[in-house]
C-alpha cells in the first residue's frame, strides 16, 4: 500500500525526474531532494518498503567502485537491488534512487545498496536503519569542505554508537581511525591486507593517520600497503591494528590488468582474478566481500561478483576513440593520486598523460594536496604529459618540478582542444591515460557523449 501523506509529493517529485530527462539532463539528486523538502520523513518511509532492507558503503576513496562490486556479488547471488549507481551519495541521492525503483504496491527492488557521503552518514543512517555498514578508508579529501580527517572521525564516532544494535559492522582493520571506531562494539567484521610482499617501503610523504587516536604518539608500523593502511601498533598506549578475519593474501599486481589475490574468511579460501587495477581495488574487494558476507553470502559467491565486476565510470574505464585507447583514472587527493601512480609504473614503456586538475566545490578549492603526491614516482616514464581544466597551470608546474622535461609538458586550459592534442601523435597500440579530478571526469565524460564515443553522461 502506498502512503496517502506521501503520493502526491511523490507524483510531484517523479514529474521533475520526467522532466529533467526529457531534457537530457541526469535526475539522480534533485528529485529526492525536492521530496525530502516537502516530507521530511520520506526517506525513512521509502526505504521502509524494502523487503531486505538496505546496505550502506561510505569512505573518501572507493565508495562507487565498491558499490559497484557490491552490487555484481549481490545480483550474482538473484538479489534485486535499488542502488544509487550513478554516484549520487548525498541524502537526496539516495531518496532519488528510492523513488525511481517505488512503483505501485511496492519496489522493484528487494535490498538497498547505497555508497553515502562521509558527511551525510550520519543522517542517511540515521533514516535507514541499515542491516550493513561497512566503513572502508579516511584519506585527506576537500579539506576545505571537510576538515582534517579528526572531523569526519567524529562525526562516525556517533553514527556507529547511534547505529542499530543489530546493524552489522564491517571496518578496515588497516586503517587506524577506521578501526578504532569498533572498538565500542562486538562482533565488527574487519578486513584488511595481509602480505608483506607489496607493502612499501616506509610511510608515504601523503600518508595521514600518523597518530593514535587515544594518545597521540606515533604509531610504529610492521609494514605500509597504501598511504596509512598497513599494520600497525601504539609504542605507548598499546592500541593496534584488529586480526582481519577478512584478509586478502597473496596479491600480484598487474599494473592495468587488473590484480590476483586470495581472499580468505576464517577457514574459507576462495582465489579471485579481479579486473580492476591497483592495490586500492584490492580493498575495494576486500570491503564489497565484507558488506555481502555481513547479508548472509558465501566467499565463493563473492569471489564470482569481484571477477564479473566492470569498472565505474572513470574508475579504471577504457574508452575506444576510433583506434585509440583512452583509459581514465579519477585522482582526487594525495592517496589515489599515489597509488594511479604506482599502477602505471608497471605498465611497460614511456606514457602520455592527459592530467585534468579542476578546483571546483565537488573537488575541493585548495589544489595544493598534489605538491604532496608522488608525481616523482612517474615523471621518468612520462613521454608527453597534456595538462588542462581550471588549475592546468598548476598541474604543468608541479609536473615540471617533479621531473617531467618542460618541453614534454604542454598546458592547455580548454578540455576539448586539449583532448585532442593529447591524442594526436599517440604512439600506434599505445593508450593514453587521462588522469582527472572528480568534477574533470564528469566533464570529460560528457565530452565524450557528445562526440557518441560513450552512451551518455550519465551512465
Amino acid at each position: 500500500m502506498t502512503d496517502p501523506r506521501l503520493d502526491p509529493r511523490i507524483a510531484l517529485a517523479r514529474g521533475v525526474a520526467g522532466v529533467l530527462r526529457l531534457g537530457g539532463r541526469g535526475a539522480t539528486s534533485l528529485p529526492g531532494r525536492l521530496l525530502m523538502r516537502l516530507d521530511r520523513g520520506a526517506l525513512a518511509r521509502l526505504s521502509g518498503r524494502l523487503p531486505q532492507g538496505s546496505a550502506v558503503i561510505s569512505a573518501t576513496n572507493g565508495k562507487t567502485t565498491t558499490a559497484a562490486m557490491a552490487a555484481s556479488i549481490l545480483t550474482g547471488a538473484g538479489v534485486r537491488l535499488v542502488h544509487n549507481r550513478a554516484g549520487a551519495n548525498m541524502a537526496g541521492g539516495v531518496a532519488s534512487a528510492l523513488l525511481e525503483a517505488l512503483r505501485r504496491g511496492g519496489m522493484t527492488g528487494e535490498l538497498g545498496l547505497f555508497e553515502v557521503d562521509e558527511f551525510w552518514l550520519e543522517q542517511v543512517v540515521g533514516e535507514l536503519a541499515p542491516r550493513a555498514l561497512v566503513l572502508s578508508n579516511l584519506f585527506r579529501d576537500q579539506l576545505d569542505r571537510y576538515g582534517e580527517l579528526e572531523t569526519i572521525a567524529d562525526r562516525w564516532v556517533q553514527v556507529v554508537e547511534g547505529a542499530p544494535a543489530d546493524t552489522a559492522l564491517a571496518l578496515n582493520a588497516d586503517d587506524p581511525l577506521i578501526a578504532d571506531l569498533g572498538r565500542s562494539r562486538s562482533g565488527v567484521l574487519y578486513f584488511g591486507v595481509e602480505d608483506p610482499t607489496v607493502a612499501l617501503p616506509g610511510l608515504e610523504h601523503a600518508s595521514d593517520s600518523k597518530h593514535c587516536r587515544r594518545c597521540g604518539t606515533p604509531y610504529r608500523y610492521e609494514a605500509v600497503y597504501l598511504g596509512h593502511l598497513g599494520v600497525y601498533r601504539c609504542p605507548n598506549c598499546g592500541a593496534e591494528r584488529p586480526q582481519p578475519t577478512l584478509a586478502a593474501e597473496r596479491v600480484e599486481l598487474r599494473g592495468l590488468r587488473g590484480a590476483r589475490f586470495d581472499l580468505r574468511h576464517g577457514q574459507h579460501r576462495a582465489a579471485v582474478e579481479l579486473p580492476l587495477p591497483g592495490l586500492y581495488n584490492v580493498y575495494n574487494a576486500l570491503s564489497a566481500t565484507a558488506l555481502a558476507l555481513s547479508l548472509g553470502r558465501s566467499l565463493a559467491e563473492a569471489a564470482a561478483g569481484l571477477e564479473r565486476v566492470k569498472p565505474a565510470f572513470g574508475r579504471a574505464e577504457t574508452v575506444m576513440i576510433g583506434e585509440r585507447r583512452l583509459a581514465i583514472l579519477l585522482v582526487k587527493n594525495p592517496a589515489g593520486a599515489n597509488e594511479v601512480a604506482r599502477t602505471l609504473t608497471l605498465e611497460a614503456g614511456e606514457h602520455d598523460l592527459l592530467g585534468i586538475l579542476n578546483d571546483k566545490v565537488a573537488d575541493g578549492r585548495d589544489v595544493s594536496w598534489i605538491w604532496d603526491a608522488d608525481f616523482e614516482v612517474l615523471a621518468p616514464r612520462i613521454r608527453r604529459a597534456t595538462c588542462t581544466g581550471t588549475r592546468a597551470a598548476e598541474l604543468g608546474l608541479r609536473l615540471k618540478y617533479a621531473g617531467v622535461p618542460p618541453a614534454r609538458i604542454r598546458v592547455e586550459p580548454a578540455l576539448d582542444a586539449a583532448l585532442d592534442a593529447a591524442l594526436a601523435g599517440l604512439p600506434d597500440g599505445r593508450p593514453l591515460y587521462a588522469v582527472p579530478t572528480y568534477t574533470a571526469m564528469l566533464s570529460l565524460r560528457e565530452l565524450l557523449a557528445a562526440r557518441g564515443q560513450v552512451r551518455d553522461s550519465f551512465a
